[in-house]
Order: structure tokens, then sequence, then C-alpha cells
């Protein structure tokens, strides 16, 4: 049997019923964080060039993008909707599996249950079979698509998204199948973004949850796929990974659904920048307040060499980023932003950095982490001088937000309220307990919650 076989066969023996409460929970509060992302976006400039293409690509749907207030097609939809949630780089991670798994499965679930009128206790069931589908994808093959240049949630969320679109499509085992190969043929997403710091990164989630919907509307019309989408020649593991064994990994990990859960150590995501940042600034609080009245001259930072790819190199270029989304991959930009402002936000970013904020980010340098356990662990260590002579040394042995320092509930609502605001939101309340109780709710109640969350009206959608 093909690992699209299995995957497809394991997946549709499992009933909403047999879900732990525990899973379940943290998957409604993971949605919400998605949506409330998405939202946040919408409120900013990050939002605009998706918000915009979206009445060009699709209108007149049953379908609904964050912050619009609109119907359009489901496939145009997720395009929105995941790139909108992965634009402020704020949407959670599963560390371990490097995967943004809710930027690609909430857009994907959310479109497709609009579309087929699906209930809610189906859109919560397929978002949580499909984000533990595209975790163990990830994991079968940890940094090695990453490494040959290629965007693990992109080209392995096409494949989980087409999962999702044919569950909630009703397609039997075999369109299942057929909608994760056809896929295949639609899995992009590359790192040249790095080389100028464009925004397209976003696109990545949004296309993957797109491509999905896409594929499973093929495989219902009947067009096929290739069965071994995953462990072929040309497959998934062997070209975008490069890894022959990552099949039996995979092989493995499917044995395991329905027993093994994934989703509850998804992290959360406090900052809107690179996940790799965020233990930095947590030092930075720390050594801040144990010289709160203290200018500071320098800091050191200790960075593991894995994630000094991303947010050190190359360091030019991190301390003169030409926009505001290339400054969420700047360490030192980040840093300078929390010296000069006092928080990092998703207003942090809007734009490009202010000067002031720039001339702050000189004053920091970096070297490697010498016992660095990344990427098991999101790790910080930093040196910090201060002007009146004093030094102080602090150690963040994991991010916040994951399972070893998870979050509060309390904390995950308030930043769902907040950002929920960004998008001039006047009804985020009644969105929140439409997903927190989604279960209960008809498509009909979470489509009206959706849509009452919404901007301005700007030129292009009144002229549209």
């Amino acid at each position: 049997m093909t690992l699209a076989r299995r995957l497809a066969n394991r997946l549709r023996s499992l009933r909403a019923a047999s879900i732990p409460e525990e899973v379940r929970e943290a998957a409604k509060l993971h949605l919400l964080d998605a949506v409330g992302v998405g939202l946040a976006a919408a409120g900013t400039g990050a939002g605009r060039p998706y918000l915009e293409a979206a009445f060009g690509l699709g209108g007149d749907g049953p379908a609904s993008i964050l912050g619009s207030g609109g119907g359009f097609a489901p496939a145009t939809a997720a395009l929105a909707n995941g790139s909108l949630i992965h634009a402020l780089e704020y949407d959670d991670t599963h560390t371990a599996s490097i995967v943004h798994g809710s930027s690609v499965i909430a857009a994907a679930a959310l479109a497709a249950a609009e579309g087929t009128r699906a209930s809610g206790d189906d859109l919560l069931t397929a978002y949580i079979v499909g984000l533990e589908a595209l975790i163990r994808i990830g994991l079968a093959a940890p940094g090695r698509f990453q490494a040959r240049g290629f965007h693990v949630t992109s080209v392995g969320g096409s494949m989980a998204a087409a999962l999702v679109g044919a569950t909630l499509l009703g397609l039997d085992e075999d369109g299942a199948v057929d909608a994760m190969g056809i896929a295949l043929s639609q899995a992009s997403g590359v790192f040249e973004f790095l080389a100028n710091g464009s925004t397209v990164k976003s696109l990545h989630a949004g296309w993957a949850a797109h491509a999905g919907l896409v594929a499973a509307e093929l495989a219902r019309s009947g067009l096929r796929g290739p069965e071994t989408a995953f462990e072929g020649r040309f497959g998934l593991f062997r070209q975008f990974a490069g890894d022959a064994e990552a099949a039996e990994r995979f092989a493995r990990g499917i044995a395991t659904l329905g027993e093994v859960w994934h989703l509850p150590q998804v992290a959360f995501k406090f900052y809107p920048c690179c996940h790799y940042i965020h233990p930095f600034l947590e030092a930075l609080d720390l050594a801040l307040e144990q010289a709160p009245d203290s200018a500071i001259e320098s800091i050191v930072c200790e960075v593991p060499p894995g994630a000094a790819l991303v947010i050190c190199e190359p360091w030019a270029r991190k301390l003169a980023p030409e926009s505001g989304h290339e400054a969420r991959y700047s360490l030192p930009v980040a840093l300078a932003a929390r010296l000069v402002d006092g928080a990092v936000t998703p207003a942090t970013f809007d734009t490009i950095p202010r000067p002031q904020i720039l001339s702050r980010a000189t004053c920091v340098s970096t070297r490697e982490m010498n016992d660095a356990q990344f990427p098991q662990r999101f790790e910080a260590r930093l040196h910090v001088r201060f002007a009146d002579g004093r030094r102080v040394s602090t150690y963040v042995e994991d991010v916040f937000g994951g399972t070893r320092r998870p979050p509060s509930r309390e904390a995950v609502l308030a930043k769902f309220r907040a950002n929920a605001t960004l998008a001039g939101a006047d009804e985020a309340a009644a969105l929140e307990a439409a997903i927190l109780s989604i279960e209960a709710r008809s498509i009909g109640d979470v489509t009206r919650a959706l849509r009452a969350v919404r901007r301005e009206r700007t030129t292009y959608e009144t002229v549209a």
C-alpha cells in the first residue's frame, strides 16, 4: 500500500469522537489564534496585496476572506487567508518539524467547510487531522527540505491541504489519494526570498492551501494523480527533501495517527517576527529587568548556527533592511526596536525601520553558541554592557509559547483580541465565541462571525 493510500485510509478511519478533548481544545485555540493573526495582517500593509488581488481572482462565492466581509470562491479565500495568516510571521509553529501548520490548514479547512456547508465539528476535525498529517511530513525529514531551499510549510502543506479538501468534499479513498498526487505537481515555495527580503514568503502558506483545494476539486472531477506522491522517484521526499529514508519515517508516523497527537505541542508566537528571534527578545527583557535605569551600550548575542543563517546573515543587510518585512528576520533590528519603542508589535515591521532604530541596531553583535541544542530548543544567550559599567548575562533555554514554556489560555485570548482590533474589530467577541464553541455551531454561524469583523472599506473594494 502506498504512503498516500495508507494516510488516506488511516485518516478516514478516525472519528471526531475519538479525538481526545485536550486535542480538540488546543485545536480551537490554535484556530482562533490563526484567525486573529490573519485579521491583524488584514489591518496592516502586509495584507493589502492579498485583499486587493482577491477581488480579481474570484468573487461571489461562499467562502470568507479575513477582514473583507465579502464572499469568494473557496480556493481564492484559501489563497488569501493562508497568506494573511503567514504574512506577519506571527502564526504558530511546530518547532520539531519546522512547520507553520495553521497558516495552511486553517485557511484550507475554513474555505472548504464554507464551500461545502460542512458542520463546525467537521471543520474542526478536518483542521486537526490535516495539521497532524502536515506535522508528520515535516518530522519525516526535519530540516532536509530547508537545506535544499524548499519551504516544507508550502511543499508539504499542498499535500496536507489536499487531504483536508478531499475530506470536506467527501471524496472516497481513491479521490483523496488522487488529490494528494495532483497537489504534488502544484507544490512550490523556495527560500530565494531571503536574497532581498521580498514579501513573497507569505504566499507560501496561501498557495499551499489554494493548491490543496484545487487538487481536491480536480480529483472530484476525474483527474488522476500519482499514488506514489510521497515515496516515488520524483515524489515529495526524494525530490524536495533529498531523503530516501524519509518515506519510512513517514510510514511510521502514519501508523501512530489517532494514537499520538502532535497538535498540542504546536507553539504559539508572541512576537510578529522570525521565531528564532523571540528568545533573544525575552533575554533582553531579562537583562533590562536587572538594570532598568541604565542605558545599554552593547549587546553580544550567542546564536545557534542554524538560526544565524536566517536572522544574522548577511550581517550588513540585517543592519539595513530595505522593508519592514525584511526587518522581521533581523536580530539586531528587532532588539533595537525593543530598546527604542519598548515593545515589538505588528506596527514595528509595517514600514522600513526608522533611522533611530537602525542606529541603535549597531550596538548589537553576535557570536556562535557552541553548545546549542537547536532546533530541539530555541535558545538565546545575551551579554549586555550598560552605560554605568554593569555587565549582565542572560540565558533563555527555550522560547515562550511552546511545550516547555506553554502560554496560558488567557495569554492566547489576549493576543487574539489585540490582533482583531487591528482590523477595526468591534465584533471580535462574537467571533471568539463562535470559534471556541465551533463543534456546536453551524458553518453559517462561523461565516457570519467572520464577516462581521472587517476593516474600513478601501477604494479598491468600493470600486469592485
